[in-house]
């Protein structure tokens, strides 16, 4: 029997980890040594960044809801405004909450009057 060599398939694997590689500087994507090395550490970024975005994002909608609460009356907090909502049977996350409070300020005054009427 013949023998057969990898180099086709060799060449491909190369060229895909070079390829996604693209726009690392140096070497990390000219060199596959190193490009596998870039590409493996970026993926283990991207893993653990998936998690950190949705917290960020959480940590931010609570920053504007806390300034949009506090700019309609400065007595009221971040967390009783929320203990408000909660005791008057409000059921809108923060997301959206912080979506009323930079788009539709006189809507969320309104919330914000319904939880501090709630307390």
């Amino acid at each position: 029997m013949s023998r057969v060599k990898g180099g086709a398939t060799t060449h491909a694997r190369h060229r895909k980890v070079v390829k996604a590689a693209k726009g690392h500087y140096g070497a990390r994507h000219r060199n596959f040594r190193t490009a596998t090395q870039s590409v493996d550490k970026a993926m283990q970024y991207a893993t653990r960044d998936r998690a950190a975005r949705k917290r960020n994002f959480r940590a931010l909608w609570i920053q504007r809801i806390n300034a949009a609460v506090r700019s309609v009356d400065e007595s009221l907090t971040y967390s009783r405004f929320i203990n408000g909502l909660t005791k008057a049977g409000i059921e809108v996350d923060r997301k959206v909450l912080a979506d009323l409070a930079v788009h539709e300020p006189e809507a969320f005054g309104a919330i914000v009057a319904q939880a501090k009427a709630a307390l």
